[in-house]
């Protein structure tokens, strides 16, 4: 992230937090669906080897215990809830925690190891988005009966909803199912994902990060070197041009329809291919473990190797980022999404 950026998100935040010191959020509501960069703690209740409810993760979070964050602590959608003057995070919806009051101002839908085909969700035992829909719609239908219809309205058409999937299709299916990545090419893929993304008009989605620069995706699909692999960053790019142009078709074909699509990709890469520059010290090995492939079952407290201060680290676990660089992308999605509460 460049100096200019940095500052502007900085006094983005800044003014947010003033403006929204009366107590009052800055929308009503906050509604997350996608996978485990956004997933609180949903699959802690599943049938599930996708977890991350065991230390060290959340050993950096509020509580310093584990809740189900793929992270070491707070998500950058945490993060964002605190920017737009939220008191609390969105409840995960299977937590014991999204009942009464607590569902008025949103939910998280999210499950690690979903996708848009729904087939990769199964494959995990995952939430798919279709069955996050459908506890979307059900979280409406409570709030309806909280509140009643009018002031229901209110909340869903001043909320702010978040969808970020597209990664585990791709790192935790294609690129290891032969029975997909024989029978399509990642550009026809691709094509698939986004008849599936369209079905699902949000306020704000994000792009698909460097997929090639995880530090599982090098050690599983880099041939043995340790820098980010090439193909897996022009698929992500071949996707994320996808998700543009459908994003605009569908703003051009439903008139009204406030549509932001988060850039992950370059914010995430700038950490990575300059650490430096942004206060960190490791950019291609996580702090988790070894730092080439420990996520979920293989990140735990036996983990040899984890590090003492995850904040000189781009990267938590071999998959997910840590909190240090989760702060600094959601202040890159306030710089891309102010439109969307001004």
């Amino acid at each position: 992230m460049g100096f200019s950026r940095g500052v502007l998100g900085s006094f983005l935040v800044a003014m947010m937090i003033f403006y929204g010191a009366s107590g009052e959020p800055l929308v009503p509501a906050f509604c997350i669906m996608g996978d485990s960069v956004v997933d609180a703690g949903n699959n802690n209740n599943l049938l599930t080897l996708v977890k991350a409810n065991f230390p060290p993760y959340g050993r950096d979070f509020v509580t310093h215990k584990p809740t189900g964050r793929f992270c070491n602590g707070k998500l950058a959608t945490d993060f964002t809830a605190e920017y737009l003057g939220f008191t609390s995070y969105p409840p995960p919806y299977l937590s014991q925690d999204a009942k009464g009051r607590n569902l008025l101002t949103g939910a998280n839908f999210a499950s690690a190891a979903s996708g848009y085909y729904d087939r990769t969700a199964q494959l995990y035992r995952a939430i798919s988005l279709t069955q996050q829909l459908s506890y979307y719609k059900e979280w409406q239908n409570k709030v309806v009966r909280m509140v009643g219809k009018q002031r229901a309205n209110t909340i869903f058409s001043g909320a702010i909803h978040l969808l970020s999937a597209g990664s585990s299709d791709f790192v935790q299916n294609y690129y290891i199912n032969p029975l997909l990545n024989r029978a399509y090419s990642p550009d026809r893929f691709s094509d698939i994902l986004m008849k599936s993304y369209s079905t699902f008009v949000q306020i704000g989605v994000t792009t698909l990060p460097p997929t090639g620069c995880l530090p599982a995706a090098i050690t599983l699909f880099g041939g043995g070197g340790n820098q980010c692999v090439a193909r897996l960053n022009r698929d992500a790019v071949s996707f994320n041009n996808k998700l543009n142009s459908t994003s605009q078709a569908l703003v051009s074909r439903l008139p009204g329809l406030k549509l932001v699509v988060f850039d992950i990709y370059q914010p995430l890469l700038d950490l990575i291919t300059k650490p430096a520059d942004n206060g960190f010290f490791e950019s291609r090995k996580a702090c988790c473990g070894t730092g080439t492939i420990e996520t979920s079952l293989l990140c735990n407290a036996r983990s040899i190797g984890t590090c003492s201060n995850a904040t000189e680290y781009v990267f938590w676990d071999g998959f997910h980022p840590s909190e240090a660089t989760n702060q600094i992308l959601a202040q890159d999605l306030l710089e891309q999404g102010i439109s969307l509460i001004s």
